[in-house]
């Protein structure tokens, strides 16, 4: 009986092995092929000179407009206008509500759908005290140890000044694109866009301007950041998160606190929050990630390759491991962060009401109405009011990754990046393409960044910088992708 029983079991263990292995060795590589193209010339100390130059505008989205940052952007539009001569020789610019900018290089085939390429003139502000910590001031645009120190290097006026740098060099040596090209630069992404793209997106709709592909900021190329895979990774943005902003409110008599009531306002909210933290969003690997996945794993090694070609059976240990990071288990769920609480007035006095606000960031396939739905089946609670406190931003639609399009931006970057992998991927925050849906077939978000793990915090946070030779290969990447897409065949 017990041999028998082993023999069973080693023929199951077999029969799991087979399988794991054919799995794994079925999954071919998704990466096309791509030779290394001509190198874009670019003096990169003059360009990386003009990026300082950039940073040293304080073009802050505050949120609230300040006076201060608006003529910030109108000195940054004149000097932008001062070293990119021929950008303003060669297309037209339009000046959209104040301060965002639309460029257009019109094509020498009208008929041909235009493509849209995207970035934001405003960054976040330093935070109050933490000047101090910086390695350069955040706004001298300092060149130092190979890189560009300051606010908005990286995040986006890196992006926004090397495509311009790309278009200046094209413009200069006399290309002609075959397309018609749009340059959209925003000028409060920071703050949602609703003032800068949006209204730049209303003009293009009203002109009848639909694009094959608009690409914008999003993610980047990793380096050393995914475990099991040795070369770098460009993950290209085909969707991105939405947003739902809750108000919790809870209700209960006023009076004193020396005469507390069984249920009190700021108790009911104090439950009502514990249980929505403990009943998440279901986790899941599929739809945007599982792209992903099935584009990184042919290119792992080891277990890791096992694994991610195998979610059949690894599927829980995967999730698991994402789960235990807030940047992967963003990845795979509709997540949700406890943002503002208020309730009281003073120290012995029962307040009347109590509120907290939560942000829910939706994964694609998930809808501000299903949030609160689950929210209410979480709190439990009739006496506690659940309402969106802003209108909801729903899930982007999906970009295709069989297109035409998505092999384009593939092809551009295996050429001016040669040996690394590129795959699909979801973007976890907001972008301002999210405005362009009606005036594009696909969106693709994506900043041609090298990060490493200790890169991460820069963004947004303390010592942002980008090192000159990676800002000429984004000026590169751009020149490429022009060529690739408006060029002529």
């Amino acid at each position: 009986m017990i041999r028998r029983v082993l023999i069973a079991s080693f023929l199951v263990l077999a029969a799991v092995a087979t399988i794991l292995a054919i799995n794994t060795l079925r999954q071919g590589s998704q990466q096309i092929e791509a030779h290394p193209s001509p190198l874009m010339p670019v003096d990169g100390g003059a360009a990386a000179a003009r990026l300082t130059g950039a940073v040293r505008f304080r073009t802050i989205s505050f949120e609230n407009p300040s006076a201060e940052t608006q003529a910030q952007l109108l000195e940054f539009r004149a000097y932008l206008e001062r070293v990119f001569p021929h950008v303003h020789a060669s297309l037209q610019r339009e000046i959209v509500n104040g301060y965002s900018l639309l460029f257009t290089w019109p094509g020498e085939e009208p008929a041909a759908k235009p493509i849209l390429l995207m970035a934001h003139q405003d960054v976040v502000p330093v935070a109050p005290g933490t000047e101090k910590d910086w390695h350069a001031d955040p706004f001298s645009g300092e060149m130092r140890d190979g890189f560009i120190w300051g606010r908005g290097s990286w995040d986006d006026k890196g992006n926004l000044m090397a495509i311009l740098e790309a278009v200046e060099s094209l413009a200069a040596s006399g290309f002609k694109p075959r397309r018609t090209i749009y340059l959209a630069f925003g000028h409060d992404e920071e703050n949602g866009g609703a003032e800068g793209a949006s209204m730049i997106a209303r003009l293009l709709a009203e002109r009848g301007v639909h694009c094959e592909f608009a690409l914008d900021e999003g993610l980047l190329i990793a380096e050393g950041i995914l475990p099991g895979l040795n070369p770098p990774a460009a993950l290209i943005g085909i969707a991105e998160k939405g947003s739902v902003t809750l108000r919790l409110t809870a209700y209960a008599t006023p009076g004193h606190s020396s005469m507390p009531p069984a249920r009190s306002a700021i108790g009911a909210l104090a439950t009502a929050i514990e249980r929505v933290q403990a009943a998440p969003m279901p986790a899941s690997i599929a739809g945007v990630t599982a792209k992903m996945f099935d584009a990184i794993a042919p290119e792992m090694t080891g277990f890791n390759r096992v694994a991610m070609s195998n979610l059949w059976l690894f599927g829980p240990i995967v999730r698991g491991q994402l789960e235990a990071s807030p940047s992967t288990n963003a990845l795979i769920r509709t997540t949700m962060a406890v943002t503002v609480i208020r309730g009281g007035e003073k120290d012995n006095a029962l307040p009347g009401e109590a509120e907290v606000l939560i942000n829910f960031r939706l994964l694609p396939g998930d809808s501000a109405d299903k949030v609160i739905e689950h929210v209410r089946h979480a709190v439990r609670d009739e006496h506690i009011r659940i309402a969106p406190a802003y209108p909801a931003d729903e899930p982007s639609p999906v970009a295709s990754v069989t297109s035409p399009s998505y092999q384009l931006v593939d092809r551009t970057i295996r050429e001016v990046f040669p040996g690394t992998i590129v795959a699909p991927g979801l973007m976890i925050a907001a972008t301002d393409s999210r405005h362009m849906s009606a005036v594009a077939d696909d969106i693709y978000r994506f900043s041609p960044v090298r990060a490493h793990s200790e890169d991460l915090p820069r963004f947004h946070g303390t010592d942002e910088r980008m090192s000159i030779a990676n800002y000429v290969e984004l000026i590169r990447f751009y020149g490429a992708l022009i060529h690739n897409a408006a060029g002529t065949k």
